[in-house]
């Protein structure tokens, strides 16, 4: 039987970009059925689309790019080869958009709900998505 673990943290970087790691390890134990069934029904929405969104290739492309056998930093290179260039200003949005999502903004309510569902509600550290993740998958 496989282990079933949680995926990387979603903070983890490669060549400055956050949850691109978290998005090929996520796909990477799916398909080895290692990973936590509490994480399934957001596979390819949510941060996993707006990941490659900014790069502008489509979630089943890359994830057949990253079951091909390649690993982070190949998966990288391949979106970037396939997907669109963004000017340093865009790059440095998404980034910013991706480490803030669910402080004061749209997601803000989801964000105090998954903290409720979890028993975390009491924390005040927890500003962002990418806190709540880290803290439900205790790191």
């Amino acid at each position: 039987m496989t282990d079933v673990r949680y995926p990387c943290s979603p903070t983890d970087e490669i060549d400055g970009l956050p949850y691109f790691r978290r998005l090929c390890e996520k796909i990477r134990l799916h398909a080895a059925g290692a990973l936590p069934e509490d994480l399934h029904a957001n596979l390819g929405i949510g941060m996993d689309l707006w990941t490659c969104q900014f790069l502008g290739v489509a979630y089943e492309a890359l994830k057949t790019a990253v079951l091909d056998g390649n690993d982070d930093e190949a998966a990288l290179a391949w979106a970037r080869a396939h997907g669109v260039s963004r000017p340093d200003h865009e790059r440095d949005w998404w980034i910013a958009f991706m480490r803030t999502v669910g402080f004061r903004d749209r997601l803000s309510k989801r964000l105090q709900e998954r903290l409720e569902e979890s028993g975390l509600g009491e924390r005040e550290d927890i500003l962002t998505m990418f806190d709540y993740i880290d803290a439900d998958e205790g790191r």
